[in-house]
């Protein structure tokens, strides 16, 4: 980092630790002890402003407070049934690390369903999955490989894009302005694959509506990316839908048992246990309560409603032109955006 740079963090670090608690302890539970690391990442997601980025860390820990997110990994969605059923319909997961250490995570954009559950269930999934990586994978790596590692790289697979999905953009829209709201600057770059035609032509239209700093990381690859993205990873870290030589998703290939998408995933399996026992530890004689951990959620601003309008034109001009349907997710592509609050009904 420049001189620049360590200045707006030493200005940002200055005016953090002037907040009292309970917003101090969930700020521990944020920065993990990498705290020069977090402050950039707030001051990334607003251009370098110390102003804005205090702002928004501020406003970050207050919802951490109000939402009482420094829980939510003692909350397990049970039965067992109902959170495989999250799983099945909410494709995300972990398949492994890239050669410098940062984490794989993968999202089968094109057949996420969101139809198994109520939208808590979902936003209450994502948060867990989102608190896991940022409380226990990342520090992890960083311990294994001797230096910060703050950020993952993601695999979207485009497979099964199709007009149907535009039903799902306002739980996607919901989940990423979570994420960029409180959750900023985790992603060192996306690799989009198994894009069908239709997503190109969105794509062309889509991108100009994009930050710089956004478009900067995202990589559309030929096919099912494998040629390039083992050029980051190993074979055994590639998603199950990348394995196969050539184009097209692996979904029901020889490597659907290795599905990272799935409970059964190593992935998901740890998870799901260290949120039980967290919860176990937690309420000892208590029996595990079923029911949603309902979040106050973040309502879009400007820009991302912009370009969810721009994705849905698009996609009607194809049904209406030549029967061709698809959508665009904007769930990982629209970063740190400015937004207000409302209440999830």
């Amino acid at each position: 980092m420049g001189t620049y740079s360590n200045d707006a963090i030493n200005q940002l670090k200055a005016l953090i630790d002037q907040v009292e608690e309970p917003l101090k302890r969930t700020y521990q539970t944020v920065h993990q002890g990498y705290q020069a690391e977090t402050l950039a990442r707030f001051l990334k997601a607003r251009e370098w402003n110390v102003t804005k980025a205090h702002k928004m860390l501020v406003d970050c820990l207050n919802w951490r407070v109000q939402n009482e997110i420094d829980n939510i990994l003692t909350k397990p969605i049970v039965p067992t049934d109902l959170y495989r059923a999250v799983r099945d319909s909410h494709l995300i997961g972990m398949s492994g690390y890239s050669r410098e250490g940062l984490p794989v995570f993968v999202h089968g954009v094109g057949l996420s369903t969101y139809d198994k559950a109520s939208v808590n269930y979902y936003v209450q999934s994502h948060i867990q999955i989102n608190e896991y990586r940022d409380r226990v994978v990342l520090p992890t790596a960083s311990k294994k490989y001797g230096r910060p590692i703050t950020t993952g790289v993601k695999v979207l697979d485009m497979t099964g894009l199709k007009l149907s999905a535009l039903n799902q953009i306002k739980m996607l829209t919901i989940i990423s302005t979570i994420d960029d709201l409180n959750y900023p600057e985790r992603t060192h770059t996306y690799y989009i694959v198994n894009a069908p035609y239709v997503f190109s032509a969105c794509w062309k239209v889509v991108k100009p509506l994009l930050q710089e700093r956004t478009r900067r990381k995202i990589q559309v690859l030929s096919g099912n990316g494998r040629d390039e993205l083992l050029k980051i990873m190993d074979f055994a870290s590639l998603p199950h839908f990348c394995k196969r030589e050539g184009s097209g998703s692996s979904r029901h290939s020889e490597y659907a048992n290795d599905r990272c998408f799935s409970l059964d995933h190593p992935f998901h399996q740890q998870l799901y246990n260290y949120i039980k026992q967290k919860s176990s530890e937690s309420e000892p004689s208590q029996p595990i309560k079923q029911g949603s951990f309902h979040i106050n959620m973040p309502e879009p601003a400007a820009e991302g409603t912009e370009i969810a309008k721009t994705i849905e034109s698009q996609m009607h001009k194809f049904e209406k032109g030549n029967g061709i349907s698809g959508s665009l997710d904007r769930l990982k592509i629209n970063d740190n955006s400015d937004h207000r609050t409302r209440h999830c009904p």
